[in-house]
């Protein structure tokens, strides 16, 4: 019998929970002003380029408003892109009361744990009604 690699394990409603939870965390961590904790879900390839706290801190706030400081959130669409990927997208409130999609990115790490690795953000039409 041949061997099939199976890659079911993986995309489960288990790992997006997963990712959707870290997500959850570093919004949550970014409201209650945790510089810390929020960076602790960054990838390692963001850390690269924002390789400390106040530096990542300082990217959000300046570039990522209804990230740093969202009045509300919803998950919305998942996609799974490669093995070890994830991609979500958020629905969010800004400061301003606006409507904002973020997509965010999100990559297992050795340890089994998801990281964020990206996160672009736009201000949303198709919520306005």
């Amino acid at each position: 019998i041949p061997f099939l690699f199976i890659s079911s394990a993986f995309a489960g409603d288990a790992e997006i929970k997963a990712a959707q939870t870290v997500i959850d965390n570093q919004l949550k961590a970014f409201v209650a002003n945790d510089g810390a904790r929020a960076y602790s879900f960054a990838a390692p390839n963001v850390k690269r380029v924002f390789p400390t706290v106040d530096a990542f801190m300082n990217m959000v706030t300046n570039g990522y408003a209804p990230v740093r400081k969202p009045q509300s959130y919803s998950f919305g669409k998942v996609e799974q892109t490669g093995p070890t990927s994830i991609i979500q997208q958020v629905m969010i409130v800004g400061p301003d009361g606006k409507d904002y999609e973020a997509v965010y990115t999100l990559e297992q790490q050795p340890d089994g744990s998801f990281q964020i690795t990206g996160c672009s953000l736009r201000a949303s039409t198709s919520l306005s009604t």
